[in-house]
């Protein structure tokens, strides 16, 4: 029997690649890559939110609030693009945390690019309804944003109070435990409105521990010299776009200086929380939202 015959491979053609060519094919990766990314940044990242944990140590806090825990939420933006599933998958996360109390560190609603002011502070009413299911010990305490204060602020607290959320406007409460007592303070909107530190302080023994909720990170140097233990802010989203190991592409006013996380400034210590919502763009990249439970520690 004749074995069949098999020829040879046929040696490969050889053939350059044009240039026109090789910038075709790149565009068309770059192009792929860049839709990636923004697929990511639309549609995957917004909705991973990052619970982060830090813990304070304080050298006059009384024993007794050794352990106490706040959970901080900010900047949700009800309005174009966060809406009823982000801000619920943010109170679920606060709700496992088990905290003392939750700080809502402003911007309930966003500044329409086009349209009605007050409308969009009406989105604060189903924002606020949502938050009425949060869960902590001694309830949630807010401040106003920016956004807040340049739809319509009378709106947007109104809102807030009617659902049981207690509104901090250059003022304090007093938190009482086992005898001891510290201070949670609240100032208006630095931007938009009349913050006012002294106001927020009248009333309260200098040695008394002094927590602030401020929805701009960046007055941090002046409640430092105010002698405030504490410092909780929102507002610059962290940059809510990053590129790897530089600084956010943009950040706001009274928001680029202490953007994200934790800073000691002088005797405060300032924690930044990058919030839940967007605004400008319905993207974050290298930015999730933040979720934070903070345990206060008597040094």
């Amino acid at each position: 029997m004749t074995s069949p015959r098999i020829s040879p491979p046929s040696a490969p053609i050889s053939q350059k690649l044009s240039r026109r060519t090789f910038l075709k094919r790149a565009s068309l990766v770059a192009g792929a890559t860049s839709l990636g990314v923004v697929g990511y940044s639309w549609a995957i990242e917004p909705n991973e939110i990052d619970v982060r944990r830090a813990e304070l140590k304080l050298p006059q806090m009384p024993p007794a609030f050794d352990g106490f825990k706040i959970a901080l939420l900010s900047d949700l933006h009800f309005g174009p693009y966060t809406g009823e599933r982000e801000i619920n998958s943010a109170v679920e996360a606060v709700n496992r945390l088990s905290a003392d109390l939750v700080a809502l560190l402003g911007d309930f609603v966003s500044e329409p690019l086009i349209g009605d002011k007050k409308t969009a502070a009406r989105k604060a009413e189903p924002c606020a309804q949502l938050l009425t299911r949060l869960r902590s010990r001694l309830g949630s305490f807010a401040v106003l944003g920016n956004h807040d204060v340049f739809t319509d602020p009378h709106i947007v607290a109104g809102a807030l109070k009617s659902h049981g959320i207690s509104l901090l406007q250059n003022t304090n409460h007093a938190i009482e435990q086992d005898g001891s007592r510290l201070w949670l303070l609240g100032t208006e909107d630095a931007l938009l409105s009349d913050c006012d530190l002294d106001a927020a302080m009248a009333g309260i023994p200098q040695q008394e521990t002094k927590i602030l909720l401020a929805h701009e990170p960046d007055i941090a140097d002046g409640s430092a010299k105010l002698g405030i233990d504490v410092q909780f802010s929102g507002h610059s989203h962290g940059g809510q776009i990053r590129a790897p190991g530089l600084r956010p592409l943009y950040l706001p006013p009274l928001g680029s200086r202490y953007y994200e996380g934790y800073y000691r400034v002088g005797g405060l210590q300032l924690y930044t929380n990058r919030g839940i919502g967007t605004v400008g763009l319905p993207f974050r990249f290298l930015c999730p939202p933040e979720v934070t439970l903070v345990t206060l520690r008597a040094a």
